[in-house]
């Protein structure tokens, strides 16, 4: 997607800032499509390309199905607005322990979403988390990772726990809680978000026919992720992601405003 900065708000932002700002405001887009809001609860942060480690992340009180480029708050590993034409803008307190945690760790985490579904709280709160009886979840089959609920992500000496759990997988259910998930670029972690929360919708669903549940044998189980997660393996997602642009190419307001 090739998308110069308006020259109404050119003023600060780099072409490369702009480009990253209106994939991130696509991506908050068609996490409303797929019904995975929480009104103006929840966050999906990204890096800003540069050395000074600073993240976009929504204006609180923005609805994801409304978000614009504009809308997005550039602020720092401190929680601190960095940008002087916008410092009235606030963010939430929990969203940038969760998110800033998972920035400062790790480099390849581009983009963080964090959802909080009725199925990712649902199977968050299940004590053996996601079962692998579905394709969906035979993704993320040894490739998931568990956080314990500590409570409203409001104390920043949590983010030490949440980057030692989530080591160097991509997904994560907070226990009582909801979804987490990171990846390299938009494409990547709409990827991971859309098929972790399939898998536990369809994990709900399957349970509540009340009948005994078929789980694979562990050579399937290992075998399937490791088709999934292998490391050559064509990236289908970027595919995925341009398609569903197209989803949200009509919507007003642009999210490229």
């Amino acid at each position: 997607m090739n998308m110069p900065v308006p020259q109404a708000i050119r003023a600060g932002i780099s072409e490369e800032e702009w480009q990253v700002r209106c994939e991130l405001a696509a991506l908050y887009r068609l996490v409303a499509h797929f019904r995975m809001t929480d009104l103006i609860y929840t966050h999906i942060s990204a890096r800003v390309p540069g050395p000074e480690h600073h993240f976009l992340i929504n204006r609180y009180g923005v609805l994801f199905h409304e978000m614009r480029a504009s809308d997005l708050v550039k602020i720092d590993l401190d929680g601190n607005v960095v940008e002087e034409a916008h410092s009235s803008k606030r963010v939430n307190a929990a969203g940038f322990t969760i998110h800033s945690a998972i920035h400062m760790a790790r480099e390849d985490a581009m983009v963080v979403v964090h959802t909080h579904t009725a199925a990712g709280i649902a199977v968050s709160a299940q004590r053996q988390g996601l079962l692998p009886i579905s394709q969906h979840a035979l993704k993320f089959y040894g490739h998931l990772a568990y956080h314990d609920y500590e409570g409203i992500a409001l104390d920043l000496d949590e983010r030490d726990r949440l980057v030692r759990d989530l080591g160097t997988h991509n997904a994560m259910i907070l226990r009582n809680h909801g979804l987490l998930v990171c990846g390299a670029s938009p494409a990547q972690a709409f990827d991971q978000i859309y098929y972790l929360e399939r898998a536990c919708q369809a994990q709900i669903a399957a349970q509540s026919g009340g009948a005994e549940l078929v789980l694979p044998p562990e050579s399937v189980r290992v075998h399937t992720a490791a088709q999934f997660n292998r490391p050559k393996a064509n990236p289908g997602y970027n595919l995925a992601w341009e398609a569903s642009l197209r989803l949200i190419e009509n919507d007003k307001p642009d999210y490229r405003s």
